[in-house]
């Protein structure tokens, strides 16, 4: 489960209670309308000091070579190259075409080592 980031460079928080050691969960303060964190065992609550509950942070470098494994080198339908590999400067190489299909996105080329299973371009 992902956990807010501090938003001015404080440290993270372990929302725990300190009595009791119970996990503390957000909840609305109706009154002030204020977001507490507060125990389900008992009446402890505290103010937070974020408004941040959840935190959802994408990666959008994963869809060019998504599906690709260290073992796609072994695959005798791809095309093979012998551009050297950067990491074990192995000879022996497979190919493919970038699955990212965009207007601003040309054709890219990745190459899989068949030695150690490194993708690069």
């Amino acid at each position: 489960m992902s956990s807010p980031s501090p938003s001015h460079g404080e440290e993270p928080r372990k929302n725990m209670e300190q009595i009791t050691s119970n996990m503390l969960y957000p909840k609305e303060d109706n009154d002030t309308r204020q977001l507490q964190f507060a125990c389900r065992t008992c009446q402890y609550s505290e103010p937070a000091i974020s408004s941040c509950v959840f935190r959802n942070v994408l990666n959008n470098a994963v869809g060019e070579t998504a599906g690709v494994t260290q073992d796609v080198g072994s695959d005798p339908t791809l095309p093979r190259s012998n551009k050297a590999c950067p990491k074990c400067k192995a000879e022996d190489a497979v190919f493919f075409q970038s699955q990212q299909r965009s207007a601003e996105t040309g054709m890219k080329l990745f190459y899989v080592c068949c030695g150690c299973g490194h993708i690069f371009q």
